[in-house]
């Protein structure tokens, strides 16, 4: 990507100037290559840890059932992990501030602490859109079986990739809509039957309520996903841990006040946090702790889509996991469902399908024909301008 005569590196951010169009594009793609191994590798196990996480997830929601209800607040477990989430951050700033060498901006000063709190409050917009979607989430599992649930959250993709276009512009080729509309008609090929006949739940028909706790538990998620990843690499210089930080401190502080709205509403009863927990209840704040953390690393380092599609992935694991354990049938549709959906990844992160740069060139081609002067201004200007502290 090319903003005023620089060009940056989308797999790190780092920035280059250069004296021609051509030795732009040379010295981009040499830096991209030399970096791009590393990432692969990184992306490789973030998707690979994200897929076994996110599909025990909710299976281990639904072993916390007791008799189909839950005798916890959805809440409280949510306020938990948002702790279990705050501690780890603490501890590896502890760790990342102990390697710092001589010189650097120590992390632990209240200037650096105050300036990154300034510069990051937009985390606490994601962080409240969280607290909202991990309740929706047991809501969901009262209604649904795990694998079912874990299709429904793939319509967020769709969401999602409106969203990166219109608040990041980011550029999707034709052939990576395509793949976004063959993940979704795999997706409703898997949901043809995924609803009882004749049931009924807070006495609307089924139908009714799955609609609209569909329409907000993938809303509210796919929102924030990018306004998260939008906050995390807007200040790519600050230490990520730092920024989970804020991040889930804020979310402590919004699912602390929904306690205390439930304890308000419900009585002062309602208020004790542990209260009806079990070894599966706090599995499950384990893994959606780690979940979260590793959500943070594919925000910042990574890409949404990437995400989102590495919870597709985990379909499988959840919907083979739930077939064993509960004895859930996997019908032909789920089959089929995931087959289309392996063809819309393979499809969307082929090279064939990424947005080309070379229009990009072009505009700094006319540019350096329309404004020689410049241009030539630009060769006092060293090629790396500012390297992302994640490429070393």
């Amino acid at each position: 990507m090319i903003k005023n005569g620089m060009k940056e590196c989308s797999v790190c951010h780092s920035k280059f100037v250069s004296p021609s169009p051509r030795s732009v594009s040379r010295a981009y793609d040499k830096h991209r290559n030399q970096v791009s191994s590393k990432y692969r590798a990184l992306n490789f196990l973030l998707v690979v840890g994200d897929c076994i996480l996110v599909g025990l997830q909710p299976i281990l929601v639904y072993m916390s059932k007791v008799d189909g209800k839950f005798k916890f607040s959805p809440i409280s477990v949510n306020f938990l992990t948002e702790v279990a989430k705050v501690l780890f951050a603490i501890i590896m700033l502890l760790f990342q501030a102990r390697r710092q060498k001589v010189g650097e901006k120590p992390l632990l000063s209240i200037s650096t602490f105050v300036q990154a709190a300034r510069n990051n409050v937009l985390l606490a917009v994601p962080a409240l859109l969280y607290a909202i979607n991990n309740y929706l989430k047991f809501i969901m599992q009262l209604y649904f079986n795990p694998a079912t649930v874990k299709m429904l959250s793939n319509l967020k993709v769709l969401v999602i990739a409106v969203l990166l276009k219109i608040i990041m512009r980011r550029r999707f080729s034709i052939i990576q809509w395509e793949a976004l509309a063959l993940l979704l008609i795999g997706i409703s090929i898997n949901q043809l039957r995924s609803l009882p006949e004749g049931s009924t739940a807070l006495g609307l028909p089924i139908t009714m309520i799955a609609y609209v706790y569909t329409l907000v538990f993938v809303t509210v998620p796919s929102m924030a996903s990018v306004y998260n990843e939008y906050a995390l690499k807007s200040q790519f210089e600050t230490s990520i841990y730092l920024q989970n930080l804020f991040l889930y401190g804020y979310g402590a502080i919004f699912n602390f006040l929904g306690i205390v709205g439930t304890a308000i509403f419900k009585g002062p009863g309602s208020f004790n946090i542990l209260e009806g927990h079990s070894k599966a209840t706090m599995f499950l704040i384990c893994n959606n702790a780690a979940q979260g953390i590793l959500s943070s690393f594919f925000f910042k380092y990574a890409d949404t889509i990437l995400k989102k599609y590495s919870s597709t992935v985990a379909t499988i694991f959840t919907g083979i996991a739930s077939a064993a354990l509960f004895g859930h049938t996997l019908t032909v549709n789920f089959i089929l469902g995931i087959s289309i959906v392996f063809i819309s990844m393979h499809q969307f992160f082929s090279p064939m399908a990424k947005v080309k740069d070379e229009t990009q060139v072009g505009k700094l081609e006319m540019i350096e024909a329309q404004h020689p002067r410049d241009v030539m201004h630009l060769y006092s200007i060293s090629n790396v301008v500012r390297d992302s502290p994640s490429s070393h």
